[in-house]
């Protein structure tokens, strides 16, 4: 059975999040990877959730309390851009995801822009642990969408494949623009031991 693009997101992170990890959900919108990953990492382990939406936040803290996850998820009404300034003392983080475009059942005007994406994807990528993930599903049908996807698809294109293995996923014969996945997983190196 072809899962979706959110579906495959979260078997990839499934695969790869351990107990006890730091992760990121980049876009925490109305959190349900930011209690996917706070449920994949249990007590012993961290989710930072980023969003600069107020009601993003609160939706998110919301669904994290009825879940029971609050403990091991730190949520900041900010930006992912500033993901640098964040993990400036975690030398390494098992996973990040982001949804990318805007938040369902809110101003549709809001959205993610192309380069603060991928300078909190540039953040991320020295940080991330071998055998680990960075999943973007990207949503491009709407104003800015295909700019961003595009200029996705052109900055993880040019990743060192000694490093990464970078994967597209997605349906091509539906109407719509539906969402793409990439997904980079950090390789070991010829030079690892």
């Amino acid at each position: 059975m072809l899962l979706s693009a959110v579906d495959f997101s979260h078997r990839l992170l499934k695969e790869t999040v351990c107990k006890g990890d730091l992760v990121i959900d980049a876009t925490v919108g109305n959190g349900n990877d930011t209690v996917l990953l706070a449920t994949l990492v249990g007590p012993t382990g961290k989710v930072i959730g980023f969003d600069i939406q107020k009601q993003a936040i609160e939706n998110t803290k919301q669904k994290l309390l009825f879940a029971g996850l609050t403990d091991q998820v730190t949520l900041l009404h900010q930006g992912h851009e500033t993901l640098p300034d964040v993990l400036a003392d975690h030398p390494e983080i098992g996973g990040a995801i982001f949804n990318l475009g805007y938040m369902h059942g809110t101003d549709k005007t809001v959205i993610t822009q192309k380069d603060t994406t991928i300078h909190a994807v540039s953040a991320l990528l020295p940080k991330l642990r071998i055998g680990s993930c960075i999943t973007l599903v990207v949503y491009s049908g709407h104003p800015g969408g295909m700019e961003e996807k595009q200029a996705l698809l052109d900055y993880v294109s040019g990743l060192n494949q000694a490093l990464y293995k970078v994967l597209q996923y997605g349906f091509i014969n539906q109407i719509n623009h539906p969402p793409i996945l990439i997904a980079i997983e950090k390789k070991k190196t010829p030079y690892m031991k």
